[in-house]
């Protein structure tokens, strides 16, 4: 079956981030494009109005629906009785989710898919920038804004592959599907499996479900890569059909660690310095590696792009350095990135101190009931901060935390908790940084917390 083509296209909740990046990406290919959202804010709304397709107004209008679009895609933010959404219903328009749309645009391309817990927005990337270097042509979807890349989204016609970050996370709120069930994968990438979004996944069970199901919706000829050294993906990556689907396991390239670099040891390039650290990102490039050599990568030509690689936005940053200390920024939230992000840092420099600071933001986080999954996660850092904002919490209509059960559930009873985003800013610029190193993990932003000044006062 070949894909739709459409030349007019209707976006509800236009102004997420990748929403708007999917706009942005059909208006390039010469498509009429409208949307909708109640609210838009930077970098989307200067973005969309850059390319001329920032709605008029802020809202839902009904009556734009009766202009009648070849199709309608559905955001995640949207709430199943959006009126613009009825009126799509009531006229028939065919309505799709974002991971429906990537795969409706993609039918005859090689779909390669990247889930897991944790890693696939670095693996992703990984490969996204091996290619790019290389010359390829690649379609793509990623849930993060990568260096050298000015889209999160691209789609042409001529691309034979597309590389595409699996979220777990559902499609949309009419079908609540997994998006990477959605997207048909070719190759498929499990990078591990760590219990997350328990508002939509109950429990650990259901939620390795989702990753069982990935796993054996590979198709006969294609191939699922993953890490085994993860003991929930070993049980839902288990080899059926050998015959017809390759199973390809990975785990930590080998290497070392001289001076605060570190260096892959390859069996013919010899050895390679790399700007990446860390177990976790040594894991990463062993997925990617394979990934590659799937679609054709010669190992040389791999090793090559990777020594240019400084890693995604917000994956371990570096946002400041002077000669005996180093700010990195991380979007760790999970316990098992929290975990694999401290381990990292205090691995790279063992004889500086580190100070790692978690911001609780998302639904899971702040939720007593996963709080225990944190377990050891900030055991590494020499100084554990732990902050969230009580405002958070209200919003979410969630509980109140104490600084006791928290200590209970990190079983860290050296951890110092803040919910003041302007005392902590305060402690870190009053203490001493020689010879230490700073880690910001948040998917938030400490309450609009002011990196800038932050970052003048430790270096």
């Amino acid at each position: 079956m070949e894909k739709k083509e459409f030349q007019y296209i209707h976006l509800i909740a236009v102004g997420g981030s990748i929403m708007h990046n999917l706009a942005l990406a059909l208006h390039d290919k010469g498509l009429r494009v409208t949307g909708s959202d109640d609210e838009i804010f930077e970098p989307a709304k200067g973005r969309l109005a850059k390319a001329g397709i920032l709605p008029a107004q802020e809202g839902w209008f009904p009556e734009k629906l009766d202009a009648r679009p070849d199709a309608v895609i559905l955001g995640m933010h949207a709430r199943p009785d959006n009126p613009e959404l009825k009126r799509a219903q009531e006229l028939g328009i065919p309505i799709f989710s974002f991971p429906e749309f990537i795969y409706e645009q993609s039918r005859d391309k090689q779909r390669i898919v990247i889930g897991g817990s944790h890693g696939k927005t670095s693996i992703t990337s990984i490969i996204m920038h091996v290619l790019q270097q290389l010359g390829r042509k690649f379609d793509y979807a990623v849930g993060a804004q990568l260096e050298g890349f000015d889209r999160m989204v691209k789609l042409t016609d001529d691309a034979p592959i597309i590389i595409i970050e699996g979220d777990e996370y559902l499609s949309d709120p009419i079908k609540r599907v997994p998006k990477f069930h959605l997207y048909h994968h070719h190759i498929g990438v499990i990078s591990g499996i760590s219990w997350d979004h328990i508002n939509v996944f109950p429990t650990p069970e259901v939620y390795r479900e989702q990753f069982r199901i990935f796993a054996e919706m590979t198709p006969k000829a294609g191939t699922l890569i993953y890490n085994q050294d993860d003991e929930q993906v070993q049980l839902v990556a288990v080899p059926r059909n050998p015959a017809d689907i390759a199973y390809e396991g990975y785990t930590v390239h080998e290497h070392s660690i001289r001076n605060g670099k570190t260096i892959l040891h390859t069996k013919k390039e010899g050895d390679v310095e790399i700007p990446l650290f860390g177990e976790h990102n040594l894991r990463n490039i062993s997925a990617a590696k394979e990934v590659c050599k799937k679609i054709g990568v010669k190992a040389h030509d791999f090793y090559e792009a990777l020594r240019t690689f400084k890693g995604a936005a917000k994956r371990l940053e570096k946002i400041g350095e002077k000669e005996n200390s180093i700010i990195f920024r991380d979007f760790a939230h999970a316990p098992s990135k929290v975990k694999a992000t401290t381990q990292a840092v205090k691995a790279q420099y063992p004889q500086r101190e580190l100070v790692a600071v978690l911001e609780l933001h998302t639904f899971s986080s702040l939720n007593r009931n996963f709080l225990p999954e944190y377990a050891g996660a900030l055991d590494k850092a020499d100084e554990a901060l732990v902050y969230f904002n009580p405002k958070t919490i209200a919003h979410k209509q969630m509980e109140m935390l104490t600084e006791e059960e928290l200590k209970q559930a990190f079983a860290n009873p050296r951890i110092k908790v803040y919910t003041d985003s302007e005392a902590l800013q305060q402690h870190l610029t009053s203490r001493s940084w020689q010879n230490a190193n700073l880690l910001l993990m948040s998917s938030g932003n400490y309450n609009n917390m002011n990196m800038e000044t932050l970052t003048k006062a430790v270096l």
